[in-house]
């Protein structure tokens, strides 16, 4: 099943939704366009209706994304402010992609440059193609980064190599990014889709409910306390110990059988 979106488009891969940015003429690179059909893909995927358990994003064509496309006209009403349409257009796609109800990875083919980087770090897990290149580019037009950029970078690679990346706008290829810690995985780049949907299925079949608390904890770590951490798991432990899935998984692992999770 595939379902079309603005310059987005969504493929049903069993309980996997695979969401592919889909301008690639340019090298996916985002508009205002590109951002409300990502949007829209992004809370298909997360309707229960829909029956998705985890998701996966990625690009069409040569790129994951070139970063925002400057090259097309604003659109009626909008004023020339990039805060503004930081503001309008790429902050909520942030907090949807923070706020998934499933596991979530990206495939990052090819170039994740400027607030394109930026996206391909919100995947709870992050692959990359052999060909794939990360990219702060932001200085090699006069802006500052964005996209959460300089909240995840430090925390993912420390500081002294975030402010190298973001200074200096030089490419870092996918080896050094996984021999940084900023990347998860590589792949030969005929195999990374294939690589990811496998991935994202093992995490479908997995337990839902806490996998999703599980990637609420994790966003909630860098900023709050040991005292607060502890509560915040004692209170997800205690959500996640009434569902069938632990029941399941209990009986699962005393009958030395595979447990079969339902998402309940």
């Amino acid at each position: 099943m595939r379902k079309d979106f603005d310059r987005v488009y969504l493929n049903a891969r069993g309980a996997v939704a695979v969401i592919t940015f889909n301008h690639p003429e340019v090298i996916n690179a985002i508009s205002p366009r590109m951002a409300r059909g990502l949007l829209d893909a992004l809370a298909f995927a997360n309707d229960k209706a829909n029956g998705f358990r985890a998701a996966v994003l990625t690009g069409e064509g040569r790129g994951f994304s070139s970063g925002a496309n400057l090259a097309e006209p604003p659109e009626a009403g909008d004023v020339p402010d990039a805060g503004l349409y930081l503001d309008k257009y790429y902050h909520p796609l942030l907090f949807a992609m923070r706020d998934l109800a499933m596991p979530f990875v990206t495939a990052v083919n090819g170039a994740a440059a400027g607030i394109g980087m930026s996206f391909a770090l919100m995947g709870d897990i992050v692959l990359a193609s052999r060909s794939a290149f990360f990219q702060q580019a932001f200085a090699r037009i006069g802006l500052v980064p964005d996209g959460g950029s300089t909240w995840i970078l430090p925390r993912l690679i420390g500081l002294a190599r975030a402010r190298e990346l973001s200074l200096l706008g030089e490419r870092l290829p996918a080896e050094a990014a996984l021999a940084w810690g900023l990347i998860n995985r590589v792949y030969d780049d005929a195999m990374l889709l294939d690589e990811a949907i496998t991935l994202a299925t093992r995490l479908a079949e997995g337990p839902a409910l806490a996998l999703t608390a599980t990637r609420r904890l994790f966003w909630a770590s860098p900023d709050s306390s040991f005292e607060e951490q502890l509560e915040m798991e004692k209170d997800e432990q205690s959500r996640s110990g009434k569902t069938e899935d632990f029941r399941e998984g209990i009986i699962a692992f005393l009958k030395k059988r595979p447990p079969q999770f339902r998402g309940q």
